[in-house]
């Protein structure tokens, strides 16, 4: 055997070995991803040896609320936080996000100013509003927009499972489970975050609550309507009678119907609403981006007696941009 020869079957066996081990690691962790995602957080939590009456109070955030905790002026606050935090899936304490919210700008606008001082810099009321509203931004403003980026991402995942979910509801009911074990077919067929959801109802019912209520607060505190129509339909069975498996196939041929209206009123305003998105994000990156790449841009003309003013009426005016561009795109159907 020539040396040539050899050279290419040591390759040939090195690139095999390679190209078998990849396979093994990259096969293991997409079936694990894989099992991961067929099994809702729920289930996860309860095979790991929490108790469901735990796994309830966590998932629905009981122990973490905090509504009741500050001043009646920012209850309102507070509760849009904790339905985002919810509808997010994250469990971190509501008072915690609130306690990193406030301290992260301060912390960024602390490092700011001793870098300031390290290198000489004068530091002026104008400069510390600039650095302010810097530090704000990439503090608070930034990490608040994903989170309700995720919360509306999931919030519209739940949208799609719902009919979905319906479907093996009324398959249950037409093979004679009753409504309660129909619904536990949920919690185990649908994944996160529906399947979730319709366990932590399961569970409520089975410490006592009645199954409307259940129903109609997992449609609060997600601010579903094609769910409050499911807690509608359900009750009106319930005090009236009648095929309750048609009923629900029928409402979710509606709901299937009102989603296909929606995804075509989405797609002719779809233009509107990139426009709507990349002038709310690209002033508040723009301003970011530059100010760490080149912060003298900002900083030689923040001791000018104009800025000050000029700079509070651009904020001011970004503000009254964003809110009326929210407003101008909020298509409801």
């Amino acid at each position: 055997m020539t040396d040539d020869l050899l050279r290419v079957l040591i390759l040939v066996l090195v690139f095999a070995a390679v190209l078998l081990v990849v396979e093994v690691l990259l096969g293991g962790y997409l079936r694990s991803r894989s099992k991961d995602r067929s099994v809702n957080q729920r289930l996860r939590m309860i095979s790991h040896g929490v108790s469901r009456a735990d796994t309830m109070s966590t998932l629905r955030r009981h122990n973490l609320d905090m509504v009741g905790k500050v001043p009646a002026p920012f209850q309102a606050i507070v509760r849009k936080l904790e339905r985002t935090l919810l509808a997010a899936g994250l469990l971190i304490p509501t008072g915690r996000l609130l306690a990193l919210i406030v301290l992260a700008p301060v912390l960024v606008m602390a490092v700011i100013i001793l870098a300031m001082l390290a290198a000489g810099a004068p530091i002026g009321f104008g400069r510390l509003m600039l650095v302010g509203t810097f530090a704000a931004v990439v503090g608070s403003l930034i990490p608040l927009m994903l989170l309700s980026r995720r919360a509306q991402a999931r919030r519209k995942k739940m949208q799609e499972q719902f009919p979905v979910a319906l479907d093996v509801f009324v398959r249950g009911l037409r093979a004679g489970h009753p409504v309660a074990a129909a619904l536990d077919l949920l919690t185990v067929e649908m994944p996160d975050p529906i399947g979730s959801q319709f366990g932590l109802v399961v569970d409520e019912v089975t410490y006592g609550a009645e199954l409307r209520d259940s129903l109609a607060a997992l449609a609060e505190r997600w601010d579903l309507d094609d769910m409050r129509m499911f807690v509608v339909s359900l009750s009106v069975q319930h005090e009236t009678g009648g095929n309750l498996a048609e009923i629900l196939e029928n409402l979710s041929r509606v709901i299937r119907d009102r989603h296909s209206m929606l995804m075509k009123v989405r797609a002719l305003s779809s233009e509107g609403r990139m426009t709507a998105v990349i002038l709310t994000l690209l002033p508040v990156l723009t301003f970011g981006g530059l100010f760490l790449l080149n912060a003298k841009f900002y900083l030689q003309v923040a001791d000018d007696p104009m800025f000050v003013p000029g700079f509070a009426a651009l904020v001011l005016l970004y503000c009254i941009g964003f809110v009326t561009i929210r407003r101008m795109v909020d298509l409801k159907v």
